[in-house]
């Protein structure tokens, strides 16, 4: 019997030591969440090995997980379409939506959403468009901001997040540092484990006293995360890894979960922090955000039963310090993938971040807002609140400002302090639309128009009097504005309609033949240009031969003057055409709105433009390749229009001096069809560019 039990043991250590020898140096350290050590392993056996399906796998996530996105594309892509050794070709589901990730994040949403519509699939989902959600994604990119923002000053290089603003106290979780002298790094980060710390701060939210540790019987040697407090500030709910004594607790697959703790304040110090009830071992309970009257608690968690991965739930707080049982907050909120980081403000209204729900990449900011006690479809925030990054933890001290996280501008996290400028939920504004003759400006009287909006539904139909215009109030959002004339061309605009009162928006009609219309003003007959799709139109002179000949003498010399003046940008000639010679205008990725580096760079040129007064410029914008070619072609028209307004209202030059024209993606300077271009590649093709159309 001893010898039976002898041989069974040895047996055993003989099968696990051989098992063990299985798992090569970076499969260990992924099993135990080290992904930056992992990738680095994992690089070394793909040049011994080759491309296998388990190290792509593991090479993928490891790079996904440290927000190396460029390296993980590089391998994804060699995933998702075979080109591994391995006979069966297959792959789980969950790297199609790893790579809708990853491409969102570098970008590319329009080849992102294919992958996106593949995951759905394969999850059964019939009802999901491709078309659809491109054109979802592209009209909150289009939308005005409703927000700004401005990086906080007390960030550091360390990870910074959760910040919460109590009077002039401000609370915050960072990695930034450790414990005590001798505690270990988190494995995942390489980095301290998170604790709570606090710092006074001035009405800007300005540093105005030593940032500290909230407490050292709140913070341990493990994770404290994302907190919020009661409202007389007296009880803290807290994120917690789960421990005992001072030592981690895992669950059956040897994972140590965060869970929710309590500590009450008692003469001015916290108390040791206690476990909520219903916390488990076996999943993660995190995230805490108590509403305005403090009988709801909402948090985010794993628990099984839910929709998918991590959801949104609450719990009711009892008077006698109790718990009601966790209640998923519904499929309206949640997905089969991640809802976290939920935030109630004043008026009940739900904030959260999702990958689940349509976004500019990885994790977005959402609000749903409280209707009649249910929470309604939410409402994706938008730039600048989000990025193609992850963005989180938003939480508001005022009705309009407050604080949010996100890893936009590297791997660890940054604090972002924001405003609200605009209204968040729909809401209809009055705007006027108007029909005119190209050529005049005048209105065209008795125009029949149409209205649709972009399900190609009938808003508003009339045919119009003398004044061709009509007022109505109208949801933002796209539109096709349809109008036609006896004599004139019909014609059909597409155009955005903004969050903005008493906005105008104007459809030109051509004559249905070439027609010049003459100007008593001036001594010359144009045609004058107001819309930039007929930028091609060029003004048209009919003069005397006398006339003709000493107007060519005049553009003569004033051409040589433009290219000899180096006051200012210079001009330059090419292909026969001349063209300031100016430094890019730049946007910032999916904007169009003047940065403060392309300001003083046409403040210049429009000091110039004041100098020659007879000197009339298109303006074309140029866009990178991100993106389909229609919302292209909108953003570029934008980013001209903006350039052409910032000229005329800060540099007051004459509006009617200056054409603009969106080309869109159509005209790149580095072709990214064939490669994956860099930011800088991008950037390079988001320009404008200033063409002297008359002089």
């Amino acid at each position: 019997m001893i010898k039976a039990k002898i041989l069974l043991i040895l047996t055993i250590l003989i099968t696990q030591f051989a098992f063990s020898q299985q798992k090569s140096r970076a499969d260990r350290f992924f099993e135990k969440g080290d992904y930056i050590n992992a990738a680095q392993q994992y690089e070394e056996e793909l040049n011994q090995e080759g491309y296998t399906k388990h190290i792509l796998r593991n090479i993928t996530t490891s790079y996904y997980n440290t927000f190396q996105f460029r390296k993980a594309y590089r391998y994804l892509k060699i995933l998702t379409s075979g080109k591994f050794y391995d006979k069966d070709k297959t792959y789980d589901n969950r790297y199609n939506f790893m790579m809708y990730q990853v491409l969102s994040a570098l970008g590319e949403y329009e080849k992102s959403v294919e992958y996106l519509s593949l995951y759905k699939s394969n999850n059964t989902v019939r009802d999901f468009s491709a078309s659809d959600a491109i054109s979802t994604i592209e009209d909150f990119k289009l939308k005005d901001d409703d927000y700004t923002i401005a990086s906080a000053v007390f960030n550091s290089e360390a990870s910074d997040f959760g910040a919460i603003r109590r009077d002039s106290i401000l609370y915050f979780t960072t990695d930034r540092r450790p414990y005590g002298p001798l505690d270990k790094n988190y494995r995942w980060t390489h980095r301290p484990f998170l604790d709570i710390y606090k710092v006074k701060v001035d009405q800007n939210n300005k540093p105005v006293s030593e940032i500290e540790t909230i407490s050292k019987e709140i913070n341990s040697k493990l994770h404290e995360g994302n907190f919020c407090f009661t409202a007389d500030g007296n009880t803290i709910y807290l994120s917690k890894s789960n421990s005992e004594k001072g030592k981690k607790k895992f669950d059956s697959i040897n994972n140590n979960a965060i869970h929710l703790y309590k500590a009450i304040k008692v003469d001015g110090k916290w108390g040791k922090p206690e476990k909520l009830e219903f916390n488990d071992v076996n999943y993660s309970v995190e995230h805490p955000s108590l509403s305005a009257n403090g009988e709801m608690l909402y948090f985010s968690s794993n628990m099984p039963g839910g929709y998918g991965d991590f959801d949104i739930y609450f719990v009711t707080v009892n008077q006698d310090g109790t718990y009601g049982k966790p209640t998923n907050v519904g499929p309206t909120i949640n997905t089969e993938n991640r809802e976290q980081f939920p935030f109630i403000s004043e008026k009940g209204n739900l904030f959260f971040s999702s990958n689940g729900h349509l976004g500019l990449g990885m994790m977005d900011i959402f609000v749903s807002e409280l209707r009649r006690g249910e929470f309604i479809k939410p409402i994706n925030l938008g730039a600048p609140i989000n990025s193609s990054y992850d963005d989180f933890s938003i939480t508001y001290y005022n009705e309009t400002d407050g604080f949010f996280a996100s890893n936009r501008k590297k791997a660890g996290d940054d604090i972002y302090t924001f405003s609200q400028i605009g209204d968040i939920f729909p809401r209809e504004y009055r705007v006027r639309f108007e029909v005119r003759d190209y050529a005049t400006d005048n209105y065209i009287a008795n125009s029949d128009v149409v209205l649709y909006n972009n399900d190609n539904v009938k808003v508003y139909e009339s045919q119009l009097d003398s004044i061709a215009a009509f007022d109505i109030k109208i949801f933002p959002g796209r539109y096709n504005f349809k109008a036609s004339a006896d004599k004139y061309k019909t014609r059909t605009k597409p155009l955005v309609v903004k969050e903005k009162e008493e906005e105008t928006y104007i459809i030109y009609l051509d004559r249905a033949k070439d027609a010049v219309v003459t100007d008593k003003s001036d001594d010359k007959n144009r045609i004058q240009i107001n819309d930039s799709t007929n930028i091609n139109e060029r003004t048209r002179i009919s003069e005397s031969n006398t006339e003709r000949k000493k107007e060519e003498i005049t553009k003569t010399r004033l051409r040589e003057i433009l290219l000899a003046d180096k006051d200012g940008p210079p001009v330059i000639e090419r292909n026969g055409k001349l063209y300031f010679d100016m430094p890019p205008i730049y946007f910032d990725y999916d904007k169009w709105n003047i940065r403060a580096d392309s300001k003083k760079v046409l403040d210049k040129l429009a000091v110039k433009l004041e100098r020659y007064k007879t000197v009339y410029i298109n303006i074309s914008s140029h866009t990178d390749s991100r993106g389909t070619d229609s919302y292209n072609q909108v953003l570029s028209a934008k980013r001209a229009e903006s350039t052409r307004n910032y000229l005329a209202l800060v540099g007051y030059v004459n509006a009617r001096r200056m054409q603009f024209v969106g080309f869109g993606e159509s005209q790149p300077l580095i072709d990214c069809d064939s490669k994956v271009c860099t930011e800088e590649d991008h950037q390079t093709n988001r320009r404008s560019e200033f063409e002297i159309v008359r002089y």
